[in-house]
């Protein structure tokens, strides 16, 4: 009996319990801690691992390595990865898998790689480490090697001021002309003061004054920015590694035979491509059509678009996908002002301008771009825009009643995204043409996929 009540008396007892409930619950203290700081220690290996395979597969098709072979760009990200991997203190790693795969223009690189963190609670835990493993993958798009066939307005309407300041000035200056509005257009002329009863001194046409006075015509703009772009394409040309081709091409007048005139046929010498294209300069009114001016007034049907770009069609070679080993892409860039003027019998706008001439004045004629956009050429087009000139009685009876379809069929015409309007008289055609040939070569730089 004396030992039952001894035992009740000890089971009844409280005094020490702290001491052994603490006891007993340090064992999954002491585990979780060490498995909180070890886990830690894990995940910030895993995320210096993860950036070094992001780097690694960025480093696959950077700019410099797409120019590359891919057995070289497997080097380069495999040496990356093994060089950012090795500064981590702690963790132990295989040899990356890296695979580079290209389709075209485009290149995509894949890191995979497999690791562990070392536990600094191994017999806690029983586990000597945590396994680490991650993919990385990025992709990038060569710049491709393309073919540019410039088709530059040379027709008398692109002689306009090129500034709102200067078809003021033209138009201050000669007073004679117009009904006494005056002209905003720097037009160049044989014979003028026997054609056109300019007033001005004899010899001198409008081009001549515009000089004079220093205003600066549209026409010399995009002749300029065509010379600028061909150093923005031989530039990117040197980045990329991709390979460019220019061809420069005018609109002819009707009375020559043709409707194209090519002013520097294709060639990788960017320099000559732009130097022809500084040279450009517009049809000569009347004149250039016919020899006599005095016979044939004003019959200046230079820009037929169809005809023009059948010509075209025929000249541009086949396209390509522009990557490394295939045919390189073809893109006809068009500078124009819109405005169709052609000799013809029928036409949704007024017939003779002129009495005794079928002069036929509308919106870009789009019937051939079709045809060229089907066999894969793109179709890139700068709207220099036909400036609204109130004052100008020719303007407001053969160009008003259509100035807002230029546009609209020029856009039609463009290939999507490649359609630019440089919609001011004051515009900077020059930032323009750059702006529309960056959209034309523009790829995809390295990015990351997952």
């Amino acid at each position: 009996m004396m030992f039952r009540d001894l035992v009740r008396r000890l089971l009844r007892h409280r005094a020490g319990n702290v001491a052994v409930v603490f006891a007993l619950s340090m064992v999954p203290v002491v585990f979780l801690c060490g498995m909180a700081l070890d886990y830690s220690a894990a995940t910030q290996k895993q995320q210096r691992l993860n950036a070094a395979a992001d780097a690694a597969a960025l480093a696959a098709v950077s700019p410099a390595l797409m120019t590359q072979t891919i057995a070289q760009a497997r080097t380069v990200a495999t040496n990356f990865f093994t060089g950012q991997a090795s500064a981590i203190t702690g963790a132990t790693f295989n040899a990356p898998v890296v695979t580079v795969t290209q389709s075209g223009l485009t290149r995509t690189a894949t890191v995979t790689f497999s690791a562990s963190s070392a536990n600094s609670f191994a017999n806690v835990l029983g586990k000597t480490s945590w396994p680490l493993s991650g993919t990385a993958t990025a992709s990038s798009a060569a710049s491709p090697n393309i073919d540019f066939y410039m088709m530059l307005d040379n027709s008398p309407s692109m002689e306009i001021a090129a500034t709102t300041a200067g078809i003021s000035t033209m138009i201050a200056n000669t007073p004679q002309e117009d009904s006494g509005n005056g002209c905003a257009f720097a037009c160049h002329q044989s014979s003028p003061n026997s054609t056109d009863n300019t007033g001005l001194p004899a010899g001198w046409d409008n081009a001549r004054l515009a000089q004079s006075l220093g205003v600066t015509t549209r026409i010399q703009i995009m002749a300029t920015a065509t010379q600028s772009l061909t150093s923005t394409a031989s530039s990117l040309a040197s980045q990329t590694g991709a390979a460019f081709r220019m061809g420069v091409y005018t609109f002819n007048g009707s009375n020559s035979g043709s409707a194209l005139t090519t002013v520097q046929s294709r060639t990788s010498n960017l320099t000559l491509a732009g130097t022809a294209a500084a040279g450009v300069g517009a049809l000569e009114v009347c004149a250039e059509n016919y020899i006599n001016c005095a016979n044939q007034p004003d019959g200046d049907t230079d820009t037929d678009f169809a005809s023009a770009l059948s010509s075209m069609n025929s000249i541009m070679s086949t396209p390509g996908t522009g990557a490394s080993g295939n045919l390189p892409q073809a893109i006809l860039f068009i500078v124009t002002d819109g405005l169709e003027d052609k000799k013809a019998s029928t036409c949704p706008y007024p017939l003779n301008v002129w009495p005794n001439f079928s002069r036929c004045i509308a919106p870009f004629d789009i019937t051939a771009c079709q045809t060229i956009k089907n066999r894969g050429i793109q179709i890139a087009i700068l709207y220099t825009e036909y400036y609204p000139l109130t004052s100008n009685f020719f303007y407001q009876q053969y160009i008003a009643p259509f100035q807002s379809s230029i546009g609209t069929n020029l856009q039609s015409c463009a290939s999507p995204g490649l359609y630019y309007t440089e919609v001011t008289a004051a515009g900077n055609i020059t930032n323009s043409m750059t702006t529309l040939f960056n959209s034309v070569v523009q790829n995809s730089g390295p990015h990351l996929t997952n």
